[in-house]
């Protein structure tokens, strides 16, 4: 699938725009701030303010998970949107200028009635790289159906969901209706599972997503979390419920599934700078493949050098040319 002659997307992505603010943490500070280790946590707005005064010569970068993604595929020069909800404060601005300089379209202005703040993580990054997450959501809980823009919505080749949003009743219909939209402009529109505590809490939801939906991308533990049993079973599974099944296993080979094709990919151990964006980036190399009609060894190849791009440096987007690493492996 590629983009048609009428400027069509192929990939955009429904998720929460958050701005992350990172700083180096050890584990004395984690434990004296309360902080737990190597999870994301959802948090109120005093508990924000409180962790972002405490941090240490904090640096910003425009985050969310989908939205990663899509800044991933911009690198790729892929034509893509990325439909979120910010405030008209500092850190909105800063977040829509920052997705236009990366190549990505935010059709959704940001939001001018003073209510919620823009949201924001904070991120302590751990010596090892281990990155414990501290997400104030605040205006993108609001996100809802009247967010998703029909013409950029039925214009897509490729949609892209954030399991995240169904921790919100009108997050959960934004996502339904912009993959509805999808569907009917002839795109296929698929999820990453997010995260084994947000399948948790929504396991009856996803596992009737899974069934709806053409791609769904998740690591080890998402997926055990999602069926309730072990890795191998629960990929048959999946492979029974949907098209396309990806899982991801922290460093070890990823499993990409379609029909009666298996393929294993192996990764390459690096020693991370800082792990995040890993499984954002994975999808965008991933999902790149998938919009350029690369068969699952290739896409699967193209998530790993993603993702090992990401974790050597600081931030969730890339900083090198995406193409260029593809071309020194042989993938394009």
């Amino acid at each position: 699938m590629t983009a048609q002659a009428n400027g069509r997307y192929h990939v955009i992505g429904i998720g929460n725009a958050i701005v992350d603010v990172f700083c180096p943490a050890d584990d004395s500070f984690l434990d004296l701030m309360g902080i737990e280790k190597g999870i994301m946590q959802l948090i109120e707005r005093e508990r924000a303010e409180l962790l972002y005064a405490a941090m240490r010569e904090p640096r910003q970068a425009p985050g969310g998970s989908v939205a990663n993604t899509m800044a991933g595929l911009g690198n790729l020069g892929l034509r893509t949107a990325f439909i979120g909800r910010v405030n008209d404060d500092a850190l909105g601005r800063f977040y829509a200028s920052s997705l236009a300089a990366e190549g990505s379209d935010f059709p959704n202005p940001p939001i001018r009635d003073g209510g919620l703040p823009t949201s924001r993580s904070m991120i302590f990054v751990g010596p090892d790289g281990e990155r414990s997450m501290n997400t104030y959501l605040g205006i993108s809980s609001e996100l809802g159906p009247q967010d998703v823009p029909e013409e950029v919505a039925t214009d897509a080749d490729l949609l892209f969901l954030e399991g995240y949003l169904y921790d919100r009743p009108a997050g959960k219909a934004a996502f339904e209706a912009a993959a509805r939209l999808t569907h009917q402009g002839g795109g296929q529109a698929g999820i990453a599972l997010s995260d084994p505590f947000c399948v948790d809490r929504h396991r009856a939801d996803f596992r009737r997503l899974v069934k709806d939906l053409d791609y769904v991308i998740g690591n080890q533990h998402e997926w055990e979390s999602l069926y309730q049993t072990d890795l191998t079973a629960a990929l048959d599974q999946a492979a029974r419920d949907c098209e396309v099944v990806v899982c991801t296993r922290s460093g070890e080979d990823v499993i990409l599934i379609r029909g009666e094709e298996t393929v294993t990919v192996p990764v390459r151990k690096v020693v991370p700078v800082d792990a995040t964006g890993a499984g954002d980036l994975f999808a965008a190399g991933f999902l790149y493949g998938l919009a350029t009609g690369q068969g699952l060894e290739v896409a699967g190849r193209m998530g790993c050098v993603a993702a090992a791009e990401v974790i050597s440096h600081f931030g969730a987007r890339p900083h090198a040319d995406l193409r260029a690493l593809f071309r020194h492996e042989g993938l394009v």
